[in-house]
């Protein structure tokens, strides 16, 4: 067929009916190339084209998602860091407290302690001084009896109360 267009060009005939056969056979293979290979090469772009955007749209959609676990995930990581202070200061407080009341607790003993101590050593006064009255008293009816056995002059006497006070310091 060119090569009949090609003669015709050269020899300056025009050939219509080969033209138009060209024309009419181009027309048919575009109408098959349509039916049979056209039709079904767009529906399976068109199925691309749909499936490309739905793959886009769950893209878009999961990274949405996991946007908002994140911005989920940092807030429950902040609550959780307060939680976690806030504990932290609680504990701090309650130490605190245990503290204050064992030291509450050591001076009341040791005021405790203090008071039996000066209870006990009153006591121990008391009864020294008892014992001492009794040592006293026992020297006096001791003196008396001597000085009524005997007549004694100043010196004697003065000589008889040193020896008693001395016995009694021993």
């Amino acid at each position: 067929m060119l090569t009949n267009f090609a003669l015709g060009a050269a020899t300056g005939t025009f050939n219509g009916g080969d033209i138009l056969f060209t024309i009419a056979a181009f027309a048919l293979l575009m109408f098959i190339l349509k039916k049979v290979a056209w039709g079904p090469l767009m529906g399976i772009m068109i199925q691309r084209e749909e499936h490309i955007a739905g793959e886009i749209e769950a893209a878009e959609k999961s990274r949405n998602e996991s946007n908002q676990l994140l911005e989920d995930q940092r807030a429950l990581l902040k609550e959780a860091r307060l939680e976690a202070q806030e504990m932290i200061e609680n504990s701090k407080k309650h130490g605190e407290a245990q503290r204050e009341d064992i030291i509450q607790t050591a001076r009341q003993e040791a005021e405790r302690l203090k008071e039996s101590a000066r209870l006990e050593i009153e006591q121990q006064k008391e009864q020294a001084v008892a014992a001492l009255r009794e040592q006293v008293a026992s020297l006096s009816v001791m003196i008396a009896s001597k000085v009524i056995e005997k007549e004694l002059n100043e010196e004697d006497q003065q000589k008889l109360i040193n020896d008693y006070i001395q016995r009694a310091g021993e």
